[in-house]
C-alpha cells in the first residue's frame, strides 16, 4: 500500500504544474470566447472543420461539454457542426495537452490533438453523409452541469482575473478533479502492481485498440482524467498508439454523451458519431504506432526525473493543487451536507 501512495505521490507531483498552466489558460479562453461567438461560428452553414478547431482547446469536460453543445444545436447548428463540436471539445484542451506533456513527452501532446481534429471532423461528416438536417428542439434541456455561463462579463482587470481563477481553478477543476484522482490511483496500482511484460503481449494493433474502445465506453471520463489512465496502461506494455485510442474514444464515447446525441440528433447521427470516433481512433492509433517504429521514437512515461529547481517548482506546485481539491471537495461538502434547506 505505501508503494501505491508513493507512485500516486509521484504522478500527481509530475502533472501538476501543468495541470495549473493549463486551468489558467482554460480560464482565459473561457472568459475571452463568449457564447454568443461560438453560437454565430457554429451556425447552420458551419463546416465540421470549423467546429472541431473552435472545440479543440475549449476547456469543457465530457459532462460540461453536453449542456454547451446542446446549446449551440438549439441556437442554429447543424447536426454535423454539433457532432463535429461534442467530439473535438472532451477529447482534448489546454488542460489535457498539458498533463500529456507532463506525462508522455512533446510528441505524444502534439499527436493528441492532431487526432482529435481529425476525429471530429470525420464524425461530423458521416454525420452530414448520413442522417438529414431537421430543425432542433426548442425546449431547454438540463443534464449533470448545471453551469451558467457568460450571464454577465464582468468589467476592468480585477474582475476579469478574477472571473479566469473562478473558472479554471474553480468551475473547471471541480468538474474533474474526481475522475483526475481515480486516474492517478489507477496508473499508480497499475505502477506497483502490474509487470509490464503482462499487456506487452498484447497491447498492440488494431484487437487491443478494439478492446480499449470496449472498455472505454461505459467510462464517465473527461480529457484530462484519461491521461493518467493511458500512462499506466503505457507503463503495463500497451503501445503509444493503443493509449492514444483510449484518450480518443474515452472521453467521446461515454453512456451519457452517446444516449444525448441519440435523443437530440437522432439515430442516424449517433450511427454516425460512434463510427467516426471509433474508426479514427483506431486509424490514428495504428499510424502513430507504424511512426513511431518507423523513425525510432521512443514515448517515455516520465516520473521523477527533476533537478533540484525543478523539482522545488513540482513540489510547489502539487502542494497548490492539493490545496485547491481540498477546498473544492470542502465546498461540494458544506453544500451537500451543510447548507440550511
Amino acid at each position: 500500500m505505501m508503494d501505491i501512495a508513493y507512485n500516486f505521490i509521484l504522478l500527481f507531483t509530475e502533472s501538476a504544474p501543468y495541470l495549473l498552466m493549463g486551468l489558467l489558460l482554460a480560464g482565459m479562453i473561457r472568459l475571452l470566447v463568449p457564447d454568443t461567438w461560438i453560437n454565430k461560428a457554429l451556425g447552420e452553414n458551419s463546416s465540421v472543420v470549423t467546429a472541431a478547431l473552435i472545440g479543440t482547446p475549449l476547456p469543457l469536460c465530457s459532462c460540461s461539454v453536453i449542456p454547451a453543445a446542446m446549446g449551440i444545436r438549439r441556437a442554429g447548428a447543424s447536426k454535423a457542426s454539433t457532432a463535429s463540436f461534442m467530439v473535438a471539445t472532451p477529447e482534448t484542451g489546454v488542460d489535457s495537452i498539458g498533463v500529456t506533456l507532463a506525462l508522455m513527452g512533446p510528441v505524444m501532446a502534439i499527436a493528441r490533438p492532431i487526432a482529435a481534429i481529425s476525429s471530429a471532423i470525420m464524425a461530423g461528416k458521416l454525420v452530414r453523409l448520413w442522417d438529414v438536417e431537421a430543425p432542433s428542439k426548442q425546449e431547454p434541456i438540463k443534464v449533470c452541469c448545471n453551469s451558467k455561463q457568460n450571464q454577465s462579463e464582468p468589467q476592468g482587470f480585477i474582475e476579469n482575473t478574477k472571473a479566469i481563477f473562478q473558472y479554471g481553478y474553480g468551475k473547471l477543476l471541480a468538474d474533474f478533479m474526481g475522475w483526475l484522482l481515480v486516474g492517478l490511483f489507477f496508473a499508480a496500482v497499475i505502477q506497483t502492481y502490474v509487470p509490464s511484460s503482462l499487456l506487452s503481449e498484447y497491447g498492440n494493433g488494431v484487437l487491443a485498440m478494439m478492446l480499449i474502445i470496449l472498455v472505454s465506453i461505459p467510462m464517465y471520463i473527461c480529457a484530462t482524467a484519461s491521461t493518467p489512465i493511458a500512462a499506466g496502461m503505457m507503463l503495463a506494455g500497451i503501445s503509444p498508439g493503443a493509449a492514444l485510442v483510449f484518450m480518443l474514444a474515452g472521453p467521446a464515447t461515454n453512456i451519457a454523451t452517446l444516449m444525448v446525441v441519440k435523443n437530440e440528433l437522432g439515430i442516424r447521427s449517433l450511427a454516425a458519431y460512434l463510427t467516426g470516433v471509433v474508426l479514427t481512433a483506431v486509424a490514428s492509433g495504428l499510424i502513430f504506432d507504424w511512426i513511431l517504429n518507423f523513425y525510432g521514437i521512443q514515448i517515455q512515461v516520465e516520473m521523477g526525473a527533476h533537478g533540484e529547481m525543478t523539482s522545488l517548482l513540482y513540489s510547489i506546485s502539487a502542494l497548490i493543487l492539493a490545496a485547491l481539491i481540498v477546498y473544492q471537495y470542502g465546498k461540494k461538502f458544506n453544500s451537500r451536507y451543510l447548507k440550511p434547506h
